[in-house]
């Protein structure tokens, strides 16, 4: 693909031959593009591939390398090594991240008015005028919402249009103009049935003469609100083009650098599931009511639901997070009970959180030491760690189950998130569980990670484990589950499988659910 033809007085934002490398190890390599003012300009890439690294030098957090790099707002320019945040500030740069910041226990207004002017009235802070101003943004964006409500307890995608609104609210007010909104993952945590409210937001910001840099691994998203696209591998720019006419499969060669024949990879045959693994009868936990399930080996178990569904609760009480209240689980035909993760783990349970930094990474330790963190028996005598063997495991780790660092000793805070993920995998795959618990598993890395992480889920699963996913993606789960079972408010509410499991057949079950029992 090539660069589509943008004269320079049509860019918002133009990076020119901007490099950044760590301890001689390049992570961008003269990259060079233009993003058109009022575009929606998708930038997209794996885990790795120097998106993050971009953003950081845009922004002025990480300065780029020394060198003939610069970067272009408007008509301003400055040497890419110099960018600084009040220099990208001041010429417009604005940048909302994955997890919106919001601050939960205050209200709307307040959380719009964070390092904005208060409005003062005989010295008091006006807090009538704070919320006229405030209802006045949220009107500008199409976002309803009160302004007296805690932010906390909104949707997340209604947190994330309330960042966008605080990031852009200068433009809005005329104090001073924006050129560029830079979105970073915006929807990677939210469910299906809020994104469409986002992405209608993000039209109307570049409706209004806004550029947006959308960054995002769901490429479905990026073909249908982009219109223009530009891909990064490896830190090297790999093209611009317009998203007129392109499709995933071309995108995805692009990103991984090879064509993706299968981004499912099923199981040969579609092997037929063996004796029963695990059997709830009854189960009551926080969240979690009265489900009965049971789950085979050599099955992929779906759940399906919303934000609050349970969906997380139910796996977290089969791993003794979420201790049961009531009901039976037999494991192997054997009734237990599921007190805590070590009572899990000693019956071939592994688990897999959703939250991949605060709940399964320890960023502070080399990649060795986590995948070794729940296997440290394996690779100890007589009580005592043998870090050969820890060294030569995580080796053995990174050829398997394809983990892309440096060596055994690297940091896992430096990894790219997909090859985190992949580790993660790695460390509960070397116990050769019965049962695998997956609470988002692919959620937020790239599209060749997400392969590799269904392979070697797969791989489990043929190899006789039963494995529990649950994903905000219903094309995820219909292509990856035997069946799927969908919840509402604790509770299993229907089953999908053979023909009927698909993306919107899922779709219709869970908004259905949720409109007849609220």
């Amino acid at each position: 693909m090539t660069a589509p033809p943008f004269p320079a007085h049509h860019l918002a934002l133009s990076v020119h031959n901007v490099s950044k490398s760590f301890s001689g190890r390049h992570v961008l390599r003269d990259v060079t593009f233009g993003v058109r003012v009022g575009a929606i300009h998708g930038l997209v890439g794996g885990n790795g591939s120097g998106k993050s690294t971009l953003i950081k030098c845009l922004a002025g957090v990480q300065p780029a390398d020394a060198g003939d790099g610069t970067i272009t707002v408007g008509s301003a320019t400055r040497p890419a090594a110099a960018v600084d945040p009040s220099w990208s500030r001041a010429q417009g740069l604005r940048f909302v991240h994955q997890n919106p910041a919001v601050f939960p226990t205050l209200d709307v207004a307040e959380n719009l008015a964070i390092g904005e002017p208060l409005p003062v009235k005989l010295g008091r802070v006006s807090r009538p005028e704070l919320h006229t101003r405030a209802r006045k943004l949220l009107n500008h964006f199409g976002i309803d919402v009160s302004t007296t409500a805690t932010a906390g307890d909104l949707r997340l995608a209604d947190q994330t249009m309330i960042a966008i609104a605080r990031a852009l609210q200068d433009h809005v007010t005329g104090r001073a103009p924006v050129s560029a909104v830079i979105l970073d993952e915006p929807t990677a945590a939210l469910p299906e049935e809020e994104v469409s409210v986002l992405l209608e937001a993000v039209r109307r910001v570049a409706a209004s003469g806004i550029a947006v840099v959308y960054v995002s691994h769901r490429l479905d998203e990026i073909l249908s609100l982009c219109t223009d696209l530009t891909v990064l591998r490896n830190g090297h720019h790999v093209s611009t083009t317009s998203t007129t006419g392109l499709t995933e499969q071309r995108l995805i060669a692009d990103i991984v650098g090879r064509p993706l024949d299968e981004a499912f990879p099923k199981s040969p045959g579609r092997i037929k599931p063996g004796p029963v693994v695990a059997s709830v009868r009854g189960l009551r936990a926080k969240g979690v009511r009265d489900v009965d399930l049971d789950i085979r080996s050599g099955e992929i178990l779906g759940i399906a639901g919303l934000l609050g569904s349970g969906r997380s609760e139910l796996l977290q009480a089969l791993f003794g997070h979420n201790p049961p209240v009531a009901g039976t689980i037999t494991i192997d035909d054997r009734p237990v009970r599921i007190a805590t993760p070590r009572h899990a783990m000693n019956l071939g349970i592994a688990y897999i959180p959703e939250h991949r930094d605060s709940e399964a990474a320890f960023p502070d330790r080399t990649v060795a030491q986590n995948i070794s963190a729940v296997s440290l028996g394996q690779i100890s005598t007589m009580g005592r760690l043998s870090a050969r063997r820890e060294r030569s495991t995580a080796r053995e780790s990174f050829s398997r189950y394809q983990i892309r660092a440096d060596d055994e000793h690297t940091l896992m805070s430096s990894l790219s998130g997909g090859n985190q993920q992949k580790a993660i995998l790695a460390r509960w795959m070397r116990r050769q569980p019965r049962l695998l618990l997956l609470d988002e598993p692919t959620q937020g890395i790239d599209v060749g990670a997400r392969t590799d992480a269904y392979t070697l889920i797969r791989r489990a699963v043929t190899d006789g484990a039963a494995a529990v996913l649950v994903s905000s993606d219903f094309e995820e789960l219909a292509d990856m589950s035997d069946r799927v079972l969908v919840l509402d408010r604790g509770r299993i509410t229907a089953e999908v499988s053979g023909n009927d499991l698909n993306r919107h057949r899922l779709t219709e079950l869970v908004l259905t659910t949720k409109e007849i029992s609220a």
